[in-house]
């Protein structure tokens, strides 16, 4: 019988977690986590889903697609325009990789970190 686990926090390697924090904070809405600092930066969903930034010296950004330095995870958000998405996440700072193999359902970008992420018509 499997465990009965809720997913309450997904936390992100990064060089700058205030920059990072601030970032999907502009894409997505969240509310900061008013005990985020230089260190530890997060952000909070109504339902309590918390996503955090740690600072971790010498970070190496993933590749994408490029696996030498592999991107290990991804995040996935839902979006009613992927042509305004883009539009806002490039406005915000994103890169969109030459490789796009979703055609005309899914996007992906890059983090200020260099995480791939990816958005997806919902």
């Amino acid at each position: 019988m499997p465990l009965r686990m809720r997913l309450t926090a997904i936390t992100l390697d990064c060089p700058d977690p205030p920059a990072l924090a601030a970032f999907y904070q502009q894409a997505t809405g969240l509310e900061p986590h008013p005990k985020s600092d230089a260190e530890f930066a997060g952000l909070t969903r109504e339902d309590g889903l918390f996503i955090g930034f740690r600072r971790v010296d010498d970070y190496r950004a993933p590749r994408w697609p490029d696996q030498t330095a592999p991107q290990q995870f991804h995040l996935d958000f839902a979006v009613e325009d992927l042509d305004e998405a883009e539009e806002r996440l490039l406005e915000l700072g994103a890169g969109k990789p030459d490789h796009q193999p979703g055609g005309d359902r899914w996007r992906v970008f890059t983090d200020l970190a260099g995480h791939p992420f990816c958005v997806v018509r919902g």
